[in-house]
Order: C-alpha cells, then sequence, then structure tokens
C-alpha cells in the first residue's frame, strides 16, 4: 500500500474544490477528485490532476454524478480496491446553485421552482452524506480519518437564499451529530466555514466586492486547503470532532497564511458574532 495520504474532494474542478486538492497534492497526498465533466479530455478537472501532480501528489480524476447513489458508492469502491482500503480524508464540497445560477437568489423562496430543492439540497446536502456513509465504511475499520464538509456563515445569517442556509446548516448538524456516533473510532468530522472566498469566477468578472465584504481580502482556494491540510495532519483533530472550524481563525492557530502572504479577517462578527456548536 501506498505511504501517501489519501483523499477525496468532491467537486474540485475549481474554486474551493480545486483550491483544496491542490493544497493536498503540495502536501504529497494522493488527491482523488470528482466533477460531473468527463475526464481524460483536457478539460478543468484534468487540469486539477495535473498541477496536483506538478506539486508533488498525484492526482486521481473521476468523473462522477453527485446526485446517483450508485456513482458515489462506484467511487468508494474503486478508492478501496486502488488503496488497500486508505482513505484518510473526505472532502464534502460538491455544489450545485439553483437552475438559473446565482440569478436564482435574487427572488424570495415563494416565488421559485420547487425543483431548486434537487440541487441546493439534494447535492448540496444529500450527496454529502451519501459520500460520508461510504467514507465511514472504509475509515472506521482502519481506525483513522477524517470527513469534513465545506459549509458556510450562511448558517448563522441569512445568506443567498432559504434553500442555501437549510442545507448549510444541515451540513454542521451532520457533522455534529456524525461525530457523537464516530467518538471512540478514530474518525473524526468537522465543519468548515471559509470567508468570501475569490475564486476564478469572481475575479474574471472583474467584480470588486460581494455581499459586502472587498474581493481584495478575500480568501483564495488554496487558504482553505491550507487550513484542512493542516487539520487532517494533525494527531489532535479529534478533539475537535463534530464542531465547525471559521477557516481564517483555525488559520491563526496553525500559523497558516494566504497564498499571497495575506492574513484573511474572520467574519465571524459580520454574523452576529457569539460562539461556535
Amino acid at each position: 500500500m501506498s505511504e501517501r495520504k489519501v483523499a477525496l474532494v468532491t467537486g474540485a474542478s475549481r474554486s474551493v474544490g480545486k483550491g483544496v486538492a491542490l493544497a493536498l497534492g503540495s502536501d504529497g497526498w494522493t488527491v482523488y477528485v470528482t466533477s460531473r465533466g468527463e475526464v481524460g479530455t483536457g478539460g478543468p478537472l484534468d487540469a486539477t490532476v495535473g498541477e496536483i501532480d506538478a506539486r508533488g501528489g498525484k492526482g486521481v480524476a473521476v468523473q462522477c454524478d453527485h446526485t446517483d447513489d450508485a456513482q458515489i458508492q462506484q467511487l468508494f469502491a474503486r478508492i478501496a480496491e486502488e488503496q488497500d482500503g486508505r482513505l484518510d480524508l473526505l472532502v464534502n464540497n460538491a455544489w450545485a446553485g439553483p437552475s438559473d445560477g446565482y440569478a436564482g437568489f435574487s427572488q424570495p423562496f415563494w416565488k421559485r421552482p420547487i425543483s431548486d430543492w434537487d440541487s441546493l439540497i439534494g447535492i448540496g446536502l444529500r450527496a454529502h452524506y451519501v459520500a460520508s456513509v461510504e467514507a465511514a465504511k472504509l475509515m472506521v475499520p482502519r481506525g483513522s480519518g477524517l470527513i469534513g464538509n465545506i459549509s458556510s456563515f450562511g448558517t448563522r445569517g441569512y445568506l443567498h437564499s432559504v434553500l442555501y442556509g437549510m442545507s448549510k446548516a444541515g451540513l454542521d448538524k451532520m457533522a455534529a451529530d456524525m461525530a457523537v456516533e464516530l467518538k471512540g473510532t478514530g474518525v473524526s468530522a468537522l465543519s468548515f466555514w471559509p470567508g468570501l472566498v475569490r475564486n476564478e469566477a469572481m475575479v474574471a468578472s472583474g467584480m470588486k466586492s460581494f455581499e459586502g465584504f472587498s474581493l481584495a481580502d478575500a480568501e483564495t482556494p488554496e487558504f482553505i486547503g491550507r487550513v484542512i491540510v493542516a487539520l487532517a495532519n494533525d494527531p489532535n483533530v479529534g478533539e475537535r470532532s463534530g464542531h465547525t472550524q471559521i477557516v481564517a481563525e483555525t488559520a491563526l492557530e496553525y500559523g497558516i497564511t494566504d497564498v499571497d502572504g495575506n492574513q484573511p479577517a474572520s467574519h465571524r462578527a459580520a454574523f452576529g458574532g457569539g460562539a461556535l456548536y
């Protein structure tokens, strides 16, 4: 069996998922990455794998529709076969917005089609539960592993839409309750709240701010990845199991800066302050 640690990052063709995958690559991990697009055609997911490899890791691209339970199960069966049952980290990141993109967040819930549920909850919550079930089947027998959910400050305050907030609150509760049932197994579950993320789409748009936050001070996707790498490598990560991690604050604990040396600020105060569970 390879001595490399093994991770799965879902939805890793761009933005947060890609940033996490690249940070893992820089740390020498074998990183399975998924998206709905075809692989082996030079597409975005293939580009992610190329960058992982260039950084010293080993990337493996897998086409997966996370609305299909069978495809998720096949994905984990492949990891189990190729890695002798080893999986050290799952990062639940796959996400799909309303069918008409962010424009779908401009209308109140009663003016939106019920089908918004299928993407925001079906992919943004249910698919992560299915992946977590399959990850636990590999991790628990080995007595180690970390399941991480990319959540949001939308749990605490209104952000984007009713369904968006519901899905993110569900991810936090899922991590908290999984931790109860995982206690004593050596497997941990965490939820992550990034701040505003300066991803490819935002940079390309030329926008200067989003939801009242300056893009100049935003986190890069890889900053989030650096924090997740530090937690995954921490032998005491189990002490945090079940809790929500504000990425900017956890970065300070580990002495992590962004790729440009910037120290992104926490958005805790902007979303009501107070303690986290």
